[in-house]
This record gives structure tokens, sequence and C-alpha cells, in this order.
């Protein structure tokens, strides 16, 4: 079976919008996030031309296509939230299970814990996005909660776990009391 080629992770640019909204115009991307069908360039490329200071986005790029990406942001704009930041993940359907959403959460991750700051990730995913879960799980993401009828999915309320990761201060996950390794 052939290998699929390296993936790349860097920073979003506006060339990127047409790629990303080509992602969240696909039945898996739609369905697995907070976005509505029939996504906009225009305000893909608005959003990545005015990103706050605080907001990091990041494409995972293969053979010069881009085929993820991931928004990482303060998950609060409280003072008392400071220590923690939200992920949001997109990759697009014919990517899944490759490799593409391990690499961006690896990034993200390492920009969260090393450059940011952040002791505490959160997330959000639908109950039923088994994939997603482990590879949230396998990040040291953990379910905290379940929102019960959460968002609106093709007619349907559905529900979504509140998912976090800890990292203590030392910069190691804090999964069983702060004894864990970070994951690779």
């Amino acid at each position: 079976m052939p290998r699929d080629p390296a993936i790349v992770v860097r920073r979003a640019e506006v060339r990127d919008a047409d790629a990303i909204a080509a992602t969240y115009a696909l039945p898996r991307a739609v369905a697995g996030t907070l976005q509505l069908p029939f996504p906009s360039t225009p305000k893909w490329a608005k959003w990545i031309a005015e990103i706050a200071v605080d907001d990091h986005m990041l494409v995972a790029e293969v053979d010069g296509a881009v085929v993820g990406n991931l928004g990482l942001q303060p998950a609060s704009k409280s003072s008392r939230r400071r220590h923690a930041g939200s992920i949001g993940i997109a990759v697009r359907d014919d990517w899944h299970r490759r490799g593409v959403g391990s690499a961006l959460l690896r990034a993200g991750i390492d920009l969260a814990d090393n450059w940011i700051g952040y002791s505490r990730l959160e997330l959000t995913v639908y109950t039923d996005n088994a994939p997603a879960l482990a590879l949230y799980r396998k990040f040291g993401f953990e379910i905290e909660g379940t929102a019960r009828r959460y968002a609106l999915r093709d007619g349907r309320l559905v529900d979504a776990y509140m998912m976090a990761r800890h990292v203590s201060g030392s910069g190691e996950h804090a999964e069983n009391g702060g004894s864990g390794a970070r994951p690779a």
C-alpha cells in the first residue's frame, strides 16, 4: 500500500480561504462542526485577514493542497480564564484517518503548551463522532461532561461532549495527578 505524502502544518493565510470553505462544504466536515452548509470563501478570507492577535489558525497541507485546519483561541475573554484555550478542527472528508487530525493536533498542542502557556485545552465533540473521540483521547483529552441537545444538525438536536486536556505547571500532561507524560 503506498504511503501518504508528508503532511505540512503551517499558519493559515488568506490564500487558503477557498480550500477551507471547500472543506466545510463537505458532508462529514459540516456534520462534525458547528459550521453551516454553503460556506463563504470571502467570509473565511476576511476572518483570516483580520484574525485576532490571540487567535491562531493552522492548516494541514499535502502536496500544496490544504486538507484540514485547526483553530486555537482563548476559551474566554475573562482574565480568570487566561490559562484555558479552545480548539476546533476540521479535516477534508477524503483525508480522514490518514494522519491529518493527528498532525494538526500535535502542532496545536505544541503551540498551546510551549508557546502560549495554556494549561487547559477545551473542545466540544458530538457524542456520535467515534473517530474524533478516539483522536482526542489519543492526545490526552478527557470527557468532562455532556451537553444534551447541544446543536441542531440536519434537523435534529444532538448531544455533545465537553472534553479537556490539562497540563501541570511542569509542562507534563496532568493525567493521573500530573504524573503522566505528554502524548508523542
